[in-house]
């Protein structure tokens, strides 16, 4: 097999190149341009209804604060851009604004996402409306072309009448193209509310080889898909390490390939944030197809403990304290597999985690199908919301 791996003589080129944008790379893609497959090295798919053609390849910049690795993602032809208003307490959506002010508007798309308290509280409304402005202001764009509802929890919650009609309001006054939500929690149900919602046009959700009901999950993505929504990937390399330590890099290319097996899947965004790693998830695009070997790896994993949560709830049940662990589960591995510590005490304090949180506790009553030590990490992971934010990645 041809190795065109993008090498850092490449990377500097076409670093030094943001100016002139994608327009000088022969075979890169844009937004207006994705139509027509044989202008890119990537495969193109287009997102459900919305009819925007993406590479299966995008950009999750969540840990990105290098904007040279956006510049280089943008020039090698990826045209989407994930980022939330929560990110880096902002600074993330600041960063792509700044790069992208001076950028044609059609030869890229940006989605960002907006959190709100579940249960919702009296003034939800204008509180999200709020943030959401707070967004556009950051990106110097007088619109999204998606904006998801961020971190949906139940059927519920999706079909929630002064949610839908909020979203609605926001595109009716063109701040956003195409609605769509966030899940963490891996509920199938959630895509069917979607479709009986009506207002849906794109779903984030994890999709990786590690999930225990990929079967439930596969199925409700084909009545999305059949219903006009558009899938978009995420947590793909299940916490980037393949170790319950996170001491070793999983295969990301092997990750990937997996989940583009799924047809309906338009578009992953690995969280690259260096040269290197969106050298292999543009190496993974290029060449797509898994081989024998990519199988065996993924293979030798499929019972191995690792760092990603599979947001099951049963730990909750059986928590005398009644503690989220799930969230507990997922700041772990934002720390020790995507080494990000501050987006760890971010998602600690939202539901107010603290240091000792099992202090009331004597023997740990949690059994995790996943073979997780639930204490152990949760006391591994809480003292981190007593360090000062400057001491923090």
């Amino acid at each position: 097999m041809k190795n065109n791996k993008v090498n850092r003589r490449d990377f500097i080129r076409l670093s030094a190149t943001a100016g002139a944008g994608a327009l000088l790379i022969p075979n890169s893609v844009t937004a207006s341009s994705a139509s027509n497959p044989a202008t890119s090295e990537y495969p193109i798919r287009t997102l459900g209804r919305t009819g925007i053609k993406v590479p299966i390849i995008s950009m999750g910049v969540m840990r990105a604060d290098n904007p040279n690795v956006v510049r280089a993602a943008y020039n090698a032809g990826i045209t989407h851009f994930d980022t939330a208003h929560g990110y880096q307490n902002g600074r993330n959506e600041e960063m792509l604004g700044n790069f992208f002010k001076d950028k044609p508007r059609d030869s890229f798309t940006i989605a960002t996402k907006v959190k709100f308290k579940q249960p919702l509280e009296d003034n939800f409304e204008k509180g999200f409306v709020e943030m959401f402005d707070l967004s556009l202001k950051r990106l110097q764009m007088d619109y999204v072309d998606i904006l998801y509802a961020h971190d949906l929890t139940s059927q519920g919650i999706v079909k929630n009448k002064r949610v839908t009609d909020l979203l609605k309001k926001l595109k009716t006054e063109g701040k956003i193209r195409h609605i769509g939500f966030s899940m963490h929690n891996h509920n199938p149900a959630q895509i069917d509310a979607a479709i009986d919602a009506g207002i849906y046009d794109v779903i984030l959700l994890s999709y990786n080889f590690k999930l225990n009901n990929l079967k439930e999950t596969d199925e409700a993505i084909a009545r999305g898909a059949k219903a006009g929504i558009g899938f978009v990937a995420m947590k793909t390399m299940t916490g980037g390490v393949e170790d319950a330590e996170g001491k070793k890099q999983i295969n990301g290319q092997a990750c990937l390939k997996w989940a583009w097996k799924n047809e309906h899947i338009a578009t992953a965004i690995p969280g690259f944030t260096n040269f290197d790693l969106l050298d292999d998830c543009l190496t993974a695009a290029k060449f797509p197809e898994m081989t024998t070997e990519d199988k065996n790896y993924l293979a030798s994993l499929s019972d191995k403990e690792m760092l990603f949560c599979q947001q099951c709830g049963k730990c909750k049940e059986q928590c005398t304290e009644h503690l989220p662990i799930p969230d507990a589960m997922r700041a772990y591995m934002y720390a020790y597999g995507y080494k990000n510590a501050s987006l760890s005490k971010e998602t600690l304090l939202e539901v107010n985690l603290v240091q000792d949180a099992c202090k009331n506790c004597g023997k740990c009553k949690v059994n995790c199908p996943s073979g997780f030590n639930v204490s152990e990490k949760i006391a591994a992971i809480t003292p981190i919301v007593n360090i000062p934010d400057v001491f923090l990645t």
